[in-house]
């Protein structure tokens, strides 16, 4: 029996069929079995595959619908590359997953990354079927496109082939991801990003490399992938979970993290899938035509920018089809959409259905028709946290608390603002109010008075900077004007510390100031790097103002992505390395487990302050940029369900922080073979991480900020109940938090063979640290240090350490621009 029923799935492009499929089926057939695919055995003996399996599959199919516009060539080309990314993926696993052998995995794939060569370069000789198909392909390839798409194309290679051993690592641990860890690594190990760059093979069309890293490109590129491994999740769960005992699916993660039935994980990870690809729309139709304007793009390049989307959305339409008909998957009940208005007939179109789906026109009322009037106003009760750390406080708290006050008024923090309601972002009593030295003083403990002052500096500005935004520019609408103000940022910050123009606003003056104190003892690559992470993070609250302006709630995986960044989440790694110098290798960066040690540690500050600011911001301020008011939209529940889940996905992200610096974190080291300096420098860096989270977490339950009886006072006295207001429909279950604040987390519904999550093991062995004065860090001196808040939210960018003595304060707080979010 089928373990539910396949959903009605949202599918807004018609499913088209390529005329040469036939042609690719012959040819990758032959290709399959003249490079071994057909002969290559497991470790018991068995064929990996044979004909028959091969058959069933019918990549050429996929192919065809997914690719239904290139010629002949191109589509034989295209089908050999699933082949062989299929046959990698099956040949890996059963290779690996039964006996555990990592190093042997490793190994495997170590090799396969020798023939993905440069220009030049030979590759060796090949020893298994795998090898051998990728050299050839690589050899087919290539030289058709230029050496940015090489790059791109040969990193997203690299990630589909090693991430798999996060696969493998969490089959060994019987671990079952949580749902933001399984989005950011499905991305990864699924390979859709590998099969958006084949999309610019198959349409003849790159995209200009200047584009490809910008928000508009890579949100096409995430959503696209999003969409293919969540459907791909809904439909391989049976063979998968059940048949394979694999637990990496989505479903399997929702149905364990949220303790829902398997019918409700899979109607969610639908859901999803619907918020994903309208995500995908609204980006391709709002700020795609907007970054070709601000960018001067040219009529060639966007065209091939349009054939990209349009190959995009074919690989989705496609896609679908493909799944509906493939015998490799569960589709017994799926219903395949009649063709649009009867259809076309004849080559090439027997394809062509279009699935609008009831679900897509819900979720695009949900998001789009939010009422603040309408919710439901009242304090948020909070929740149990889990926080394994205790935190420190700076003995400079006195005097940073002053000299915070006296430079927020010296910059007109305090002075009324045109355009703002009621006249004033901040006055004197609401700078008492936030304590942002307090706040300062925990995450930056051991600095000295200088560099403390200089980080009480920076959060005042980016919080008063992203309080600023949504009051002057939110309530007009008017994009236009915040825009023309993020743009003249770049003006006072200049590399060669030259003169600025005369600043005419108060978050300007206090930027200038800030410049000429931090970046001055900067070298030039470390000043460039610290000027793109401001700008990194003000671009963001753009993002914010352009929701507000389309009345949109936030899909939630854009939200909580684009929440590193407004929090200033985003600035720590680039200041991290800034602090560290050349002493740790670009590339340690982007290995996944210090990925995963950054955005565990992110997220669980950004969704700190979202619970706590959630009445200012829902009630008072009629935002929507918060988890758990996007949670109550996503899922359909009332605030404090929305709460709960929120509070057990930090308690998540906590628990895997523990973890990877307990067990993984070391191995890494040991695996790539760091020297004692780096280790030091990254086990220091760990531990910053754990004060900047007790830290953050600390000052929330301070300050007066979030207080209802002090937002009641700022607001002229609490706002009165909607009669008959609007109560959301309660659905689904939420898993009880504990009193220790760790949810209880049961074995997999109807799933004996899959337990949950053990606990992590060892925790006892990581006692928090003592108040007051943190003992010394191996290898770093006391005076390194932590993190800074940002803006309206709270505090969000890490202060990293660095060289210590007179003149240097300011580099070592390359620190904080944080401007804690959107608290």
């Amino acid at each position: 029996m089928e373990p539910f029923a396949l959903p009605d799935f949202y599918m807004p492009y018609p499913a088209r069929r390529n005329p040469h499929e036939e042609h690719a089926r012959s040819h990758s057939d032959a290709w399959a079995a003249e490079l071994g695919m057909l002969d290559a055995h497991g470790p018991t003996g068995t064929l990996v595959w044979d004909q028959a399996k091969l058959s069933a599959n019918d990549y050429a199919l996929m192919c065809a619908y997914t690719h239904p516009d290139c010629d002949e060539a191109t589509l034989d080309l295209i089908t050999d590359w699933y082949v062989w990314v299929f046959f990698f993926d099956d040949h890996f696993l059963e290779l690996f997953k039964y006996n555990g052998d990592m190093k042997g995995a490793q190994a495997y794939l170590d090799r396969l990354d020798l023939f993905m060569t440069a220009p030049g370069q030979t590759p060796p000789e090949p020893e298994n079927p795998a090898e051998a198909g990728l050299a050839d392909l690589w050899a087919r390839t290539v030289p058709k496109m230029s050496d940015d798409w090489r790059e791109r194309f040969t990193l997203s290679t690299h990630n589909l082939m090693v991430e798999s051993m996060w696969e493998l690592d969490n089959i060994n641990r019987h671990r079952i991801a949580n749902p933001m860890e399984y989005v950011e690594m499905r991305r990864r190990v699924g390979g859709a990003p590998w099969s958006a760059n084949l999309v610019e093979v198959a349409a003849g069309a790159e995209i200009p490399d200047r584009l490809a890293g910008l928000r508009p490109l890579r949100v096409l590129r995430d959503t696209f992938s999003d969409a293919v491994h969540l459907r791909n999740d809904l439909f391989s769960y049976q063979r998968e979970v059940q048949e394979e005992g694999e637990n990496s699916n989505a479903v399997l993660v929702l149905e364990t993290f949220l303790g829902v039935s398997t019918q409700e994980a899979a109607d969610l990870t639908n859901s999803l899938i619907t918020s994903r690809l309208q995500q995908f729309e609204n980006t391709a139709l709002t700020e795609v035509p907007i970054m070709f304007a601000e960018n001067g793009t040219t009529p060639d390049d966007q065209l091939a920018v349009g054939l990209y989307v349009k190959g995009l959305q074919d690989w989705q339409s496609g896609g679908h089809e493909w799944h509906a008909r493939s015998s490799r998957y569960m589709n017994g009940n799926v219903t395949s959409a009649a063709p649009v208005l009867g259809g076309p007939k004849g080559i090439g179109t027997d394809g062509l259905r279009i699935t609008p789906g009831t679900l897509g026109l819900e979720r695009r009322r949900a998001q789009h028709t939010d009422v603040p009037a309408l919710r439901e106003p009242g304090h948020l009760p909070l929740p149990e946290f889990y926080m394994p750390y205790a935190f420190p406080v700076s003995p400079h708290l006195p005097e940073a608390r002053r000299h915070g006050a006296a430079w927020a008024e010296e910059m007109g923090m305090y002075e009324p603002v045109p355009g703002v309601p009621g006249g004033r972002v901040w006055d004197a009593e609401r700078f008492r109010a936030y304590d942002l030295a307090y706040c300062a003083a925990m995450i930056h403990a051991h600095s000295d008075l200088d560099e403390l002052n200089l980080s009480t500096d920076w959060l005042s500005w980016g919080t008063y900077g992203d309080d600023l935004f949504p009051a002057q520019y939110g309530a007009s609408r008017n994009l236009v004007g915040a825009k023309a103000q993020n743009a003249r940022f770049a003006l006072f910050m200049p590399l060669d510390l030259g003169p600025v123009p005369e600043p005419v606003s108060p978050v300007e003056r206090g930027l200038a100031d800030l410049w000429r104190r931090t970046a001055g003892p900067m070298a030039m690559p470390a000043r460039r790097q610290f000027r793109t992470a401001v700008e990194d993070m003000t671009a963001s609250w753009i993002w914010e103002l352009a929701n507000q302006v389309q009345n949109r709630v936030p899909d939630p995986v854009d939200y909580v992505e684009m929440r590193r960044a407004t929090f200033g989440s985003d600035l720590t790694m680039g200041l991290a390395r800034i602090a560290h110098g050349n002493l740790v290798p670009a590339e340690i960066y982007d290995n996944r487990v210090m990925r995963q040690l950054d955005n565990s540690a992110q997220d669980y500050a950004c969704f700190v302050n979202d619970v706590f600011s959630y009445q200012k911001e829902i009630q008072y301020e009629g935002e929507v940029h918060n988890l758990v008011y996007v949670m109550q939209n996503f899922l359909g529940c009332d605030r404090e369900r929305a709460r709960d889940v929120v509070n057990n996905l930090m308690t998540e992200r906590m628990q895997q922080f523990e973890h990877i610096v307990e067990v993984e974190l070391p191995a890494m080291f040991d695996d790539l073979g760091l020297s004692g300096d780096v280790r030091a420098v990254l086990t220091t860096y760990a531990e910053e991480l754990k004060d900047w989270m007790a830290g953050i977490l600390e000052w929330h339950r301070s300050v007066d900020r979030y207080r209802p009886e002090w937002l009641a006072g700022q607001h002229g006295g609490a706002v009165p109940e909607v009669p008959g207001g609007w109560q959301p429909p309660v659905t689904g279950q939420v898993p009880r938090v504990t009193p220790a604040g760790v949810p209880e987390r049961p074995a997999a519904p109807g799933h004996p063979g899959l337990p949950a999550d053990p606990a992590v093991p060892g925790r006892a062995s990581l006692p928090a640290h003592p108040a007051g004065p943190a003992p010394t860090r191996p290898g770093v001196p006391v005076g390194s240090g932590a993190a800074e808040p940002t803006g309206r939210g709270g505090p969000g960018v890490f202060v990293p350490p660095g060289p210590a003595g007179l003149g240097t304060s300011a580099a070592r707080v390359a620190e904080t621009v944080a401007g804690e979010r959107r608290q």
